[in-house]
């Protein structure tokens, strides 16, 4: 006879009234999980000081863990280029894999400083061509106003 033993993950499990309650909080976000702790406070104080301490300790106050994809942005992704730079410059064991890393992380570092450049002389070319743009238009403008200055002054001496 052979033993069966429970292969169930956590997500597998049928979720708890707390789980539940944690994973809805979880998707509104941080202004939920504080509205939940004052009213707490106000209508039983000991459930908003639980509230309080597992939000501290369970680094829901300081730390960005929201279960929802359409709320990652609020977070920023600090954190995740920090890690995935510390990966990046963490070697794997594998000289060759490791030598193809490097080079690949110098040609896009020399490809994003190219792209840099051209972003730069193209802001460049752009402020010069609305400088000019302006500078004809100022000359025309000048002209304009000294063709109805002499015109004026000529209607005045025919008069």
């Amino acid at each position: 006879m052979t033993d069966v033993t429970s292969t169930y993950t956590a997500q597998d499990r049928p979720m708890g009234w707390f789980r539940r309650a944690e994973g809805w909080l979880d998707d509104k976000g941080k202004g939920a999980w504080i509205a939940a702790m004052v009213l707490g406070f106000v209508f039983v104080w000991p459930v908003g000081l639980a509230l309080l301490f597992y939000m501290i300790w369970g680094k829901k106050m300081f730390a960005c863990k929201n279960r929802s994809h359409h709320r990652a942005h609020r977070c920023g992704s600090h954190g995740e280029t920090f890690r995935a730079a510390r990966a990046a410059a963490r070697p794997s064991g594998n000289s060759a894999f490791d030598a193809y890393k490097t080079e690949t992380l110098m040609r896009l570092e020399e490809e994003q400083d190219q792209f840099e450049s051209f972003l730069e002389r193209l802001r460049a070319a752009k402020d010069k061509a609305e400088f000019d743009q302006f500078m004809e238009d100022r000359v025309k403008k000048a002209a304009q106003a000294r063709d109805q200055d002499h015109d004026e002054s000529a209607d005045k001496e025919d008069a």
